[in-house]
């Protein structure tokens, strides 16, 4: 049996990058960037008029000018156009091109503007500060050829945004990994049966599809009886034809587990097999030659949910960047004191909640945690990491925290 660092150790050590795929940028929503997007031109690309108002030379108001005739209208999205009198101004919108001519925008809310003899006339109310007033400068913000979106930038809303402004119609983005989602047990029935007193429904493996599915994986399910036969038939397409098997059940050391051998069987090696650790303590991983990284968690569902994100999660995450790395232990501090006397890891189940000095608190939902309660998942929002060589803990401790999301 190995220690919670060395499981974590040789699961890191089965870590590759996914190849790189070409989307629509419309579909790229969640993905992993592989290419860098640059600016293509200065942002803006022109001064851009921050404020609806009127476009004026400021000579004119630092000479004392007050009422400006207005020449024109220029809306945002026309071609500038020139003040042709510098003692003028000439109305102007949110988002345009400053007019060639002005160098200062006045906004509405400063301004009283009356007809005088057919001639619209603004009169300032409140005089702008400085030349320059209201108007977004050329390249002020970025400049042409800046990078924008490097390599390994996870693609949100804003990104899709930014990546639409310099004309990405298309980018190159980490490939979805591939996940085999496989539910085992002659106990379990399909979810829309009916099942007998010793009959439950296969909720591990929709559990284990939707929480891939969130990390960005592509996910099949598959279910298999506990029969050699059908895990030596069944086994093998998969360790094949995916990236990651995740399975749930079959991995202990009772008469109908069958898992373990027959996963060796089908050419997975054996990296690891029981962890010191509570609960999921018979968690099998390996990996097969053709290129499946296999996941054999326990059948348990708060076992087979707490071994997802403390191990699987992190594996299918880091597998669409570039250059992957373990991403930085996150902290919560305990709220109560706890005893677990088992020298054992603990994976304790926790609700979080903030407090206005900026600290993120754990408290503990369950002194008596039983791995067979799925129930208990609904009031969790993470579980904190409780190191085998301790018995006691503190309240206002510091420790490493997993988010179940």
């Amino acid at each position: 049996m190995i220690s919670v660092a060395e499981a974590t150790r040789l699961v890191w050590s089965t870590l590759r990058v996914l190849p790189p795929e070409t989307l629509p940028l419309a579909a790229a929503l969640g993905r992993v960037l592989r290419e860098p997007l640059h600016a293509d031109r200065d942002f803006p690309p022109f001064d851009r008029v921050a404020m609806d108002g009127i476009a004026v030379a400021y000579n004119a108001l630092a000479a004392g000018q007050r009422e400006f005739p207005l020449e024109r209208t220029q809306l945002a999205g026309q071609a500038p156009l020139t003040l042709k009198n510098p003692q003028a101004a000439i109305e102007i919108m949110t988002g345009a091109a400053l007019p060639p001519g002005t160098d200062t925008v006045i906004r509405y809310e400063d301004l009283l503007i009356s007809d005088e003899a057919s001639q619209r006339v603004a009169a300032v109310q409140v005089v702008p500060p400085t030349a320059g007033h209201n108007v977004h400068r050329r390249a002020a913000d970025r400049r042409q050829g800046d990078l924008l979106l490097p390599v390994g930038t996870v693609m949100g809303p804003a990104q899709l945004a930014v990546a639409a402004t310099v004309g990405a119609a298309q980018v190159q983005v980490t490939r979805r990994p591939r996940v085999a989602v496989v539910s085992t047990g002659d106990e379990l029935v399909a979810i829309d049966q009916t099942p007998l007193p010793h009959q439950i429904r296969r909720s591990n493996g929709l559990m284990l599809q939707a929480a891939a599915q969130q990390a960005g994986a592509e996910t099949a399910a598959f279910h298999f009886n506990d029969d050699p036969e059908v895990l030596r038939v069944g086994l093998p397409p998969l360790l094949r034809d995916f990236d990651v098997v995740l399975l749930s059940g079959g991995v202990s050391k009772g008469k109908a587990d069958y898992l373990p051998q027959a996963l060796q069987e089908a050419g997975a090696e054996q990296l690891f097999h029981e962890v010191q650790q509570r609960p999921g303590k018979p968690f099998w991983f390996g990996r097969h030659p053709q290129g499946a990284v296999v996941f054999a968690l326990p059948g348990n569902p708060v076992s087979t949910f707490l071994n997802y994100f403390r191990y699987a999660q992190p594996w299918l995450l880091a597998a669409q960047q570039p250059h992957p790395s373990p991403a930085p232990t996150a902290y919560a501090t305990l709220a109560t004191d706890f005893v677990f006397k088992p020298s054992l890891t603990h994976f304790l189940l926790v609700k979080i909640s903030n407090t206005p000095d900026g600290r993120l608190w754990a408290h503990p939902l369950d002194r008596t945690q039983n791995s067979g309660d799925l129930a208990s998942l609904l009031h969790a929002d993470a579980f904190v990491e409780l190191p085998a060589d301790r018995v006691e803990f503190a309240a206002g401790e510091g420790l490493p925290l997993w988010r179940l999301a």
